[in-house]
C-alpha cells in the first residue's frame, strides 16, 4: 500500500466525504416519496403547480420593490435615478437568491415528482389525465405523438419519436442518480461513469430549477443530441406543465427560435447558445433579442464543451477593407522550396547518424559517437515529425544517446545551442508548437529574393531612438520620418509572420491528423474529439497558410465583429453544473477557471470491466499488427471490437490493414461525424458468419461461428450514445476496446474505456503503445526505451507492466499540464477584452431597452464636462465646449484661473444638461402638432412614422411608434432618436476597437524577441485603445445629441 492510500483509509477520500454529505438530501427525497407516489394523476400535476407557486411567490416583496421603483423612473430627474437602478439591481440578486433558498425546501419532493413520472410511465401504456390548454396546445403539434386528446381526457403515451427512432420509455431513477441530481442541483460536476444514465439524472435538478419561470439551458456538445434529449426527456416535463423547446431547431434570429428561449426548459449546443449572445449584442431593435437573462445551465459532456471547445473562441466577423491582400500565396512555393531544401538536408543528416553511430558502436570509437548523435539531434531538431527519424529513435539506445547530446549543447541556458542548430535553414521544437528560422535560413532566402532585409526584422527601438537624437529635423519632417520607420516595420513584421507562419503549416501540421480537406475547404479537426470543427478556423493567418500549403483557395482576412470564448460565456450563468464521466483529471482546472467542484458518484452496479495493461512495442509497425491480430482474435470469439484511435489518418491505416485480413468493419472519424450515432449504436453486436480459424498446429479451416462486429472510431467517438450488447456478446465476454495510441490526455483514454462495462455489463480495455508515439516520443520518460534495451527485447515483442502504465500516465499528466496553460493563457487575453466586452455590451443593452439611456447620457455629458476642464486651458475650453457640447464657455478667463475645478464642472455640467434639455424640449414640440394631426386623421392607416432629425451634418430618419408617440405627447421621438444614435456610435467604436485588438494582439508577439513579456503589453496598451475608444464614443454621442433638432420644412403653397 502506497502512502496516499495509507493516508486515504484513515481519513477517506474526498469522494467518500462528498457522498456523506449529499446523503442526508437523498434520505429526505426518499421520505417524501412514498406521498407522491400514492397520488393520482391529476393530483400529481397539480403538485406541481402548487411547488411552482411557491416558489416564485417567496420573492413576492422583492417583486413588488421592484415594480414600485421602475414605475418611479420616469417621473424621477435623469441625475438622480442611479440610486434608484442600483436598489433595483440588489433586489433583482435578493429574487434570485430567494429562489434558491425555495428550491432547496421544496427539492425532494420535487425530485419525487420527477421520479414517479418516468414510473408512471414506465408501467402503464396511458397515463391519463384531465386536459388542460397546455394539453391541447401540444396535441395540436403532429411532432408531439406522444400525446392525445380525447374529450376532456388527456392521454400520455409512454413510447413516442425521439432523435428519428421509436423509444419506448422503460427508465425509472435509482439512487445513486438521486445522488447526481443533487450534485448538478448544487451547482457542482457530477462525474457519473458511462452508462449510468445522466441524460435521466439531468432530469431532476432541470424540473426543480425550471419552477422558478427564469429558464434552464441543457446545452450538449452537438446537435444530433439537443435535439434527440429534447424529444427524449420532453414528455416527462410536458406532462407536469413545463414547456420544452430545442434552438438547434430553429433558424437564428427568427421567431421561433426566440419562442424556444422563451420555454421553461431549452435544449441546445454550447456553439449556438453562446452565437446567439453575440448576435443579441449586435441586435438593433429590442424585438430582435432571443435570450433571456443567463440563469441556470447544465452541460452535458461538460469536460468536452467547456475544455475541448474553449480552446478556440466564438467569433462573429466579416469582411475587412483590403482583406484579400495577404502574401501567403506570394510566398507559399519560397516557403515549400525551403521546406524541400531542409528536408533534404534532414534526411542527410539521418544517413550520416547512422552511418556514424553504427561504426562507433563496432569500433567502440567515441568521437564517431559523439560526431553521430550531433548529426542525429540536428535532423531531429530539422524535421522531427519525420517518420525514417522516429522509427531509428525507437531502436535500442538512440534516443537515450541523442538526449545525452541534447543536454550537452543545452547546458548553461543553451549557450552552445547555436553550434548544434547552425548548418540547418530553420529549427523546429514539437513540444513548443513553433519554428524559427536560423541565420542560414535567412540568407538562403535573401539570396532567392536578391534582397538581404527582406525577412529581417527592423529594430525599431534604436531606429525610433536614432531619430529623436537627430537635431537637423524640424517636427514636421521628424513626425514624417517616424511615420516611414513604422510602416517599414509593419510592412516587414507582416511578411516575417507571413513565413513563420508557412513554415509552421509544413513542419507541424499534417493533413488527415490536424486537419482534412474537404470540398476544396481547410476543416480542423479536434485533436481532443476526431470531430470536425465547423466554421472554426485558426487564428494569427495560419489557417490561410495551410489553405495555400493545399493549394485551396486562401479566404480572405475578416475583421471581428464580436467575440467570446466559451469560459466566458459560461461563467455569465447565476448558476452552472455539468456532468460527465471524465472531469476528475481536469477537477483543478474546472476549479481555477469556472469555480466548479468535481464530485465523483459511485456506479449503480459494479464495474466488471478488465482494464488490462499497456502493451508496449519498440516500433509502430509492430504494434499495429500486434493490435490487428487482437482484432481478430476478439472477434472469432464472438466479442464486439471498438478500436480506438487518435487520428483520421490511424483510423484509415488501421481500416486499409483490416480490409487486405478481409475482416468487415465499420470507420468513423472527422470525415464521416455524421454518421457518429448510427455507427456506435451498432457497435455492441455480433453476428453469425463463416471465418478461417488456425488451430494450434498452425492448420486453417474455416468455421462458422458468432463474430463480433468491429468499428473503428476516435476517442471520444459516440458521446452521449451508449453501445448496448446483446446476450450473446455478454456471454462471450463484452466489448473489447482496442486503444492504438495513448492520448496526451488522460480522461479522452478514460472515455474510451468507458464505452464498455456499462451498467454491470463484462468487458476488457487495453492499449497499445509503440515508443514511436507522439506522446512518447515528446514526454514518456526514457528509462521505458532503456528498460526495453536492457532486457534485449528482440522485433514483435511487448512489454507490459504496472509500472509502464504508471509511466504513460505521468507523461500524460505533463501534457495536462502543459494544454491547461496554453487555455488559461488564451483565457487571459479574452479576459483582458471581456472586461472591455462587458463594459460597452452594458451600456449598448441599455441603449436598446431605453430604459436606462438617459442616464447614459447624463454620464456622457458630465464625463464630456470634466474632460474638457481638465485638459485645456480656458481657450482650449472655450474651443471644445463649442465643438463637443454646442454650447459657449459657461465661465469667462478669470474664473477659469481663480474658481476650483469641482465647482466650475458642476457648474458647466448644469448649464449643459439644460442646453440638452432645450433641444430635446424643441424636438417634442415642433414634432408633436404633426404626430397629433397624423394620428387624430390618419391613425388607422399608418403604424410607424419617420421623424428626420440633423445634427447639422447629417440628416437621421428615427423610426417610431406612432401611437407611442401620440400617447408621449413626443416624448418617445426623443428617445427614440437617442437609442439610434447611442447604438450607431457604440457600434461603430467597438468594431474599430476589435480591430486594433485583434491587430495588437499579433504584434506584440514580437516583444518576445526583446524579452518582454507580450500578455503585459497587451493589457497595458489595450487599455489605452479603450481609453481612447471611450473619449471618440463620448466625443460623438455628445456632439450629436447636443446639435439635433428637426430640419424646417418648406412649404411650397399653390396660388388659388
Amino acid at each position: 500500500m502506497n502512502f496516499n492510500k495509507f493516508l486515504q483509509s484513515l481519513f477517506g477520500n474526498k469522494s467518500s466525504k462528498d457522498m456523506k454529505l449529499i446523503q442526508p438530501l437523498v434520505n429526505k427525497v426518499k421520505e417524501a416519496y412514498p406521498e407522491i407516489q400514492k397520488l393520482s394523476n391529476d393530483e400529481l400535476r397539480a403538485r406541481t403547480k402548487e411547488l411552482q407557486k411557491y416558489v416564485q411567490d417567496s420573492a413576492n416583496e422583492q417583486k413588488a420593490k421592484i415594480a414600485e421603483l421602475k414605475a418611479k423612473i420616469e417621473e424621477t430627474p435623469i441625475d438622480e435615478r442611479e440610486g434608484i437602478f442600483n436598489a433595483i439591481d440588489k433586489l433583482e440578486k435578493e429574487v434570485l437568491d430567494l429562489y434558491e433558498k425555495a428550491l432547496d425546501e421544496i427539492m425532494p419532493v420535487a425530485f419525487s415528482i420527477v421520479k414517479d413520472t418516468a414510473r408512471r410511465f414506465a408501467e402503464n401504456e396511458e397515463t391519463i389525465v384531465t386536459a388542460n390548454d397546455f394539453d391541447r396546445q401540444l396535441a395540436l403539434d403532429p411532432k408531439n405523438d406522444f400525446i392525445t386528446i380525447d374529450g376532456d381526457k388527456a392521454i400520455y403515451h409512454n413510447h413516442w419519436t425521439a432523435g428519428g427512432n421509436d423509444l419506448k420509455w422503460e427508465m425509472v431513477h435509482y439512487d445513486v442518480q438521486l445522488f447526481g441530481g443533487i450534485v448538478l442541483h448544487q451547482g457542482k460536476i457530477a462525474e457519473m461513469a458511462t452508462g449510468e444514465g445522466k441524460t435521466l439524472v439531468s432530469t431532476l435538478p432541470v424540473f426543480l430549477n425550471a419552477l422558478t419561470g427564469n429558464g434552464v439551458h441543457v446545452v450538449t456538445v452537438n446537435d444530433y443530441l439537443a435535439k434527440r434529449d429534447s424529444e427524449w426527456m420532453g414528455p416527462l416535463y410536458m406532462f407536469n406543465g413545463l414547456s420544452v423547446d430545442c434552438i438547434d431547431k430553429h433558424r437564428p434570429n427568427s421567431p421561433e427560435r426566440r419562442r424556444a428561449y422563451m420555454a421553461d426548459i431549452t435544449f441546445g449546443t454550447n456553439n449556438e447558445f453562446g452565437f446567439d449572445y453575440l448576435r443579441d449584442n449586435m441586435a438593433t431593435s429590442p424585438a430582435d433579442l432571443v435570450q433571456r437573462k443567463h440563469n441556470y445551465a447544465i452541460v452535458d459532456e461538460v469536460d468536452s464543451v467547456l475544455i475541448d471547445d474553449a480552446r478556440t473562441p466564438l467569433i462573429i466577423s466579416g469582411p475587412v477593407a483590403k482583406g484579400d491582400v495577404q502574401m501567403f500565396e506570394e510566398y507559399q512555393p519560397l516557403v515549400e522550396k525551403l521546406f524541400e531544401v531542409q528536408r533534404k538536408l534532414a534526411t542527410q543528416y539521418l544517413a550520416e547518424a547512422k552511418q556514424l553511430i553504427s561504426e562507433g558502436q563496432k569500433t567502440g570509437d567515441q568521437k564517431k559517437l559523439d560526431e553521430g548523435f550531433l548529426a542525429l539531434y540536428r535532423s531531429h531538431k530539422a524535421l522531427p515529425k519525420n517518420k525514417p527519424l522516429i522509427k531509428y529513435l525507437s531502436e535500442e539506445g538512440i534516443k537515450a544517446g541523442m538526449l545525452k547530446t541534447e543536454e550537452y549543447y543545452m547546458e548553461n541556458n543553451n549557450r552552445r545551442m547555436p553550434e548544434a542548430v547552425e548548418p540547418l535553414y530553420f529549427v523546429v521544437d514539437e513540444k513548443l508548437n513553433s519554428c524559427d528560422l536560423t541565420d542560414k535560413g535567412t540568407e538562403w532566402l535573401a539570396k532567392q529574393v536578391n534582397d538581404a532585409e527582406l525577412f529581417v526584422l527592423p529594430d525599431i527601438t534604436s531606429q525610433l531612438s536614432a531619430l529623436e537624437a537627430e537635431k537637423d529635423l524640424d517636427e514636421q519632417q521628424r513626425i514624417d520620418k517616424k511615420d516611414d520607420l513604422l510602416n517599414h516595420y509593419a510592412v516587414q513584421s507582416e511578411r516575417v509572420h507571413t513565413l513563420q507562419q508557412l513554415l509552421k503549416a509544413y513542419t507541424m501540421f499534417n493533413k488527415d491528423d490536424e486537419y482534412v480537406v474537404m470540398d476544396g475547404e481547410v476543416k480542423i479537426v479536434d485533436e481532443q474529439t476526431g470531430r470536425i470543427m465547423d466554421g472554426r478556423r485558426w487564428s494569427d493567418g495560419l489557417h490561410q497558410a495551410v489553405e495555400a500549403k493545399e493549394h485551396v483557395k486562401v479566404e480572405a482576412a475578416t475583421q471581428t465583429f464580436a467575440t467570446i470564448t466559451l469560459q466566458n460565456y459560461f461563467r455569465m450563468y447565476h448558476k452552472l453544473s455539468g456532468m460527465t464521466g471524465t472531469a476528475s483529471t481536469e477537477a483543478g482546472e474546472f476549479w481555477d477557471i469556472y469555480k466548479l467542484d468535481v464530485v465523483e458518484i459511485p456506479t449503480n452496479r459494479p464495474i466488471l470491466r478488465k482494464d488490462l495493461d499497456d502493451r508496449v512495442y519498440k516500433t509502430a509497425r509492430e504494434k499495429y499488427a500486434a493490435v490487428i491480430d487482437e482484432v481478430v482474435a476478439m472477434r472469432n470469439s464472438g466479442r464486439p471490437v471498438l478500436v480506438g484511435t487518435t487520428s483520421v489518418e490511424i483510423s484509415e491505416l488501421i481500416s486499409k490493414m483490416l480490409t487486405m485480413r478481409k475482416i468487415p468493419h465499420q470507420v468513423l472519424n472527422a470525415k464521416l461525424h455524421k454518421k457518429e450515432a448510427d455507427i456506435v449504436a451498432e457497435a455492441g453486436r455480433s453476428t453469425m458468419g463463416m471465418t478461417i480459424i488456425e488451430d494450434e498446429n498452425g492448420n486453417k479451416h474455416k468455421e462458422e461461428r458468432m463474430l463480433g462486429a468491429v468499428t473503428i472510431a476516435t476517442n471520444m467517438a459516440g458521446r452521449g450514445t451508449d453501445i448496448k450488447l446483446t446476450k450473446e456478446v455478454k456471454a462471450a465476454g463484452g466489448l473489447a476496446i482496442i486503444g492504438t495510441e495513448r492520448h496526451e490526455s488522460r480522461r479522452v483514454d478514460r472515455q474510451l474505456r468507458g464505452r464498455a462495462g456499462r451498467q454491470g455489463d463484462p468487458g476488457s480495455s487495453v492499449f497499445y503503445v509503440s515508443l514511436e508515439d507522439k506522446l512518447m516520443r515528446l514526454f514518456a520518460s526514457e528509462r521505458i526505451a532503456s528498460l526495453m534495451d536492457k532486457l534485449g527485447f528482440q522485433e514483435g515483442d511487448r512489454i507490459e507492466n504496472p509500472m509502464i502504465s504508471k509511466s504513460i500516465e505521468r507523461a500524460q499528466k505533463k501534457v495536462e499540464e502543459n494544454n491547461f496553460g496554453i487555455r488559461k493563457h488564451l483565457l487571459e487575453y479574452d479576459d483582458v477584452m471581456n472586461k472591455q466586452r462587458t463594459v460597452i455590451y452594458e451600456k449598448r443593452r441599455h441603449a436598446l431597452m431605453g430604459e436606462r439611456i438617459g442616464m447614459d447620457i447624463t454620464n456622457v455629458i458630465w464625463d464630456r464636462v470634466v474632460n474638457i476642464i481638465e485638459t485645456n486651458d480656458y481657450e482650449g475650453c472655450r474651443e471644445q465646449f463649442l465643438k463637443v457640447l454646442a454650447m459657449e464657455c459657461p465661465f469667462t478667463d478669470q474664473e477659469f484661473e481663480a474658481t476650483k475645478r469641482a465647482d466650475l464642472e458642476e457648474r458647466a455640467f448644469q448649464d449643459a444638461m439644460a442646453t440638452f434639455k432645450r433641444k430635446t424640449d424643441r424636438i417634442e414640440s415642433v414634432a408633436w402638432p404633426i404626430i397629433k394631426d397624423v394620428e387624430e386623421n390618419q391613425g388607422a392607416i399608418y403604424e410607424r412614422i419617420m421623424v428626420p432629425i440633423t445634427d447639422g451634418k447629417r440628416l437621421y430618419n428615427i423610426p417610431c411608434n406612432l401611437k407611442e408617440a401620440y400617447r408621449t405627447e413626443g416624448k418617445d421621438v426623443v428617445k427614440q432618436f437617442e437609442r439610434t444614435i447611442m447604438l450607431q456610435i457604440i457600434d461603430d467604436v467597438w468594431k474599430e476597437n476589435l480591430r486594433q485588438l485583434d491587430e495588437l494582439r499579433h504584434s506584440v508577439q514580437n516583444a518576445s524577441y526583446e524579452q518582454k513579456d507580450p500578455l503585459l503589453i497587451f493589457k497595458l496598451e489595450s487599455a489605452k485603445l479603450f481609453d481612447a475608444m471611450v473619449n471618440d464614443m463620448n466625443n460623438r454621442i455628445a456632439s450629436i445629441l447636443t446639435r439635433a433638432q428637426i430640419p424646417e420644412m418648406k412649404r411650397q403653397e399653390e396660388n388659388a
